[in-house]
């Protein structure tokens, strides 16, 4: 469903390192937002809901809202560093449209509602 690098899955573990809690999953979803409609949101949560389906990729365990999911299907996300620092990537099959600041995109069911980048 989702693939997460070997640069990601460092980076991830990296930022993990700073929290107290071994508990935590990275949550992965989208929101309405940004020029385009919809945003992504990445994040630590050590609790699953009813409304979550956990999945395993890469050795990390992963949370993803079910509203979410049909959206995040097939995602790849990377760590990418350069000379101006580093951030993650994300390659979404299903995003049809991405804003020009490329944080928001739009897919042909979901576009969200558009707001100010």
């Amino acid at each position: 469903m989702i693939t997460l690098t070997d640069a990601a899955v460092a980076q991830i573990l990296s930022m993990k390192e700073g929290e107290d809690d071994d508990s935590l999953m990275l949550r992965i979803g989208v929101k309405g937002g940004g020029c385009s409609g919809l945003s992504y949101g990445m994040g630590f949560d050590n609790e699953k809901s009813e409304e979550d389906t956990l999945i395993h990729v890469n050795g990390m365990d992963v949370l993803v809202d079910k509203e979410s999911e049909p959206i995040v299907k097939g995602l790849v996300i990377d760590y990418k560093q350069n000379m101006m620092g580093g951030g993650f990537t994300i390659d979404n099959p299903n995003a049809i449209a991405n804003c020009g600041c490329g944080s928001s995109f739009r897919t042909a069911v979901n576009a969200g509602t558009p707001e100010n980048c």
